[in-house]
């Protein structure tokens, strides 16, 4: 059987309206001076037995979007095939070019005949072609960050 105890509250001498704690004792709730911050560290790093945090660097893989796979092959020659509603001139229209730049809404080619640069919208891309083998990297596959051609 297990004896209960009644409750009684602890009181301590009091001076200038606070109470005294005694020695080695802090009240609940009160803040404690930090010697240190801990280290910043990133979710799911690990730790060693003493606490250590070990840092480890992972390796990071763009996601598989046609921009990025066009940023992998810049400087090589391809024709991007457009389309373009109600437009009353032309429908679709198709430009070749060497890839110079490819960002989320936007290609950038030039005319290696003018070295006259066109922008074209993503927005417009049906596809495109190209005549030489592409480099590509599936995200996520552990290996050559390089890439691998296409054929």
């Amino acid at each position: 059987m297990i004896s209960q105890q009644a409750y009684r509250p602890v009181s301590y001498a009091s001076g200038n309206g606070y109470p005294e704690w005694p020695r080695g004792m802090t009240p609940i709730g009160t803040m404690q001076p930090m010697t240190g911050f801990p280290p910043q560290v990133s979710s799911g790093s690990p730790m060693t037995p003493t606490g250590t945090v070990v840092q480890v660097q992972t390796p990071q893989y763009e996601q598989s979007y046609i921009e990025n796979i066009l940023r992998l092959n810049l400087g090589k020659t391809g024709t991007f095939y457009m389309t373009y509603e109600n437009n009353r001139e032309w429908n679709a229209k198709i430009f070749k070019g060497i890839l110079e730049a490819a960002g989320r809404d936007h290609i950038i080619i030039s005319d290696p005949a003018t070295g006259k640069r066109t922008i074209l919208l993503m927005l417009n891309l049906d596809y495109a072609t190209f005549d030489e083998p592409l480099l590509y990297q599936y995200p996520g596959v552990i290996g050559n960050p390089g890439a691998s051609p296409v054929r």
